[in-house]
């Protein structure tokens, strides 16, 4: 039988004039050979390192409120109805969860659209460094969450920016329910009324062009590039109306504890609403304070004694507080469990965002 002809192995090779065979090594790496990832930057590592603390001190914070609130408050919490509570808490998370729709919305009239999964991660974990004195840690933890969700910092930046903005307006057109009652009550509710000046300050610029125009202000004073696309107006009022939704279920909530000490009356419901709107407002311009610690209060405290006895009004003051700092943890911490397991599960992870 004759054999088939050896065939020459690529890989090989015969010196010319030698009988010897050579072996030549090939210039091309194999395919699916694992290339070896590239190795951290220090900054790169001393940024990861200080997201890891920035988290611990706000969950650190955090959980000293709850703790410090607890001893306080838990009596007359356990005292109400529990039905009242329940549905009140109900209430605050409903509220809540509806905040990263808002930074979802306004994302996308940017040009950087996000998951709601996505923006509930930055938003609702970024939100627990109102706990720790100084709004800055709320910002820098927000925006470094979005940049892992594909959002680079400018973006997440401006997205803050004008999302505060509306939530702002927002609170001051759900509390001209209070008005009436801030006119006539107590002093100290009266020392809130400069607030709507904010109103009359900030209606014009939910205009798509003079919104545009103030945002782009801020970012060239910061030496950024500006936007590249213009606001538009129907996604503006989209997230202002969804603004206005998370302060009338924060009025709920009030309500729903306040009827649990007397009577149901539906005129209460308004200024629950109104007492919410603005003690939230009140909270974020007392920025130098834990969440708000104080203000908050002051503003539910001296809307409420117009319907309650004071001692009742200052304690539904402290179980609000107490019940939203339950809802900020647990939320925060469902967000951020949502992603893990989606993540885990195979779902498309977004590409950290370059700045």
């Amino acid at each position: 039988m004759d054999s088939q002809p050896a065939v020459p192995d690529p890989s090989v090779g015969t010196e010319p004039g030698s009988g010897e065979v050579m072996t030549v090594k090939s210039d091309v790496a194999p395919a699916d050979a694992e290339q070896a990832p590239p190795a951290k930057t220090r900054k790169a590592v001393v940024i990861a390192w200080a997201k890891r603390l920035l988290v611990v001190a706000v969950l650190a914070g955090a959980t000293w409120s709850l703790v410090g609130q607890w001893d306080e408050v838990s009596a007359r919490l356990l005292a109400l109805p529990w039905q009242s509570v329940v549905l009140s808490l109900v209430a605050v998370f409903v509220g809540i969860f509806l905040g990263p729709l808002v930074w979802k919305i306004v994302l996308s009239d940017l040009g950087a659209p996000v998951r709601f999964v996505d923006a509930s991660k930055f938003y609702l974990v970024g939100q627990l460094g109102k706990y720790v004195p100084g709004a800055v840690w709320a910002v820098l933890l927000s925006m470094e969450l979005a940049r892992e969700a594909g959002v680079n910092r400018a973006r997440s930046f401006t997205a803050g920016l004008v999302a505060t903005g509306m939530g702002v307006l927002a609170s001051l057109i759900a509390g001209l329910a209070a008005l009436p009652v801030m006119l006539s009550g107590r002093p100290e509710s009266n020392q809130l009324l400069w607030l709507f000046l904010l109103l009359a300050v900030g209606l014009p610029f939910l205009h798509p062009k003079l919104l545009t125009w103030s945002v782009n202000l801020v970012l060239k004073t910061l030496r950024k590039a500006p936007i590249d696309r213009r606001f538009t107006g129907v996604e503006i009022l989209k997230a202002l109306g969804t603004a206005v939704a998370i302060y009338l279920c924060y009025g709920v909530h009030l309500w729903l504890l306040v009827n649990s000490l007397g009577s149901p009356r539906w005129d209460t419901l308004i200024l629950s609403t109104g007492a919410m709107a603005l003690s939230m407002t009140a909270g974020l311009l007392a920025f130098f304070l834990p969440s708000g610690l104080g203000a908050r209060e002051l503003v539910i405290t001296g809307t409420i004694a117009t319907v309650l006895p004071l001692p009742d009004a200052i304690a539904l003051a402290l179980v609000s507080r107490l019940m939203f700092t339950i809802a900020d943890l647990v939320s925060a911490g469902a967000a951020a469990l949502l992603a893990y397991v989606q993540k885990k599960r195979g779902a498309p992870v977004p590409v950290p965002a370059e700045d």
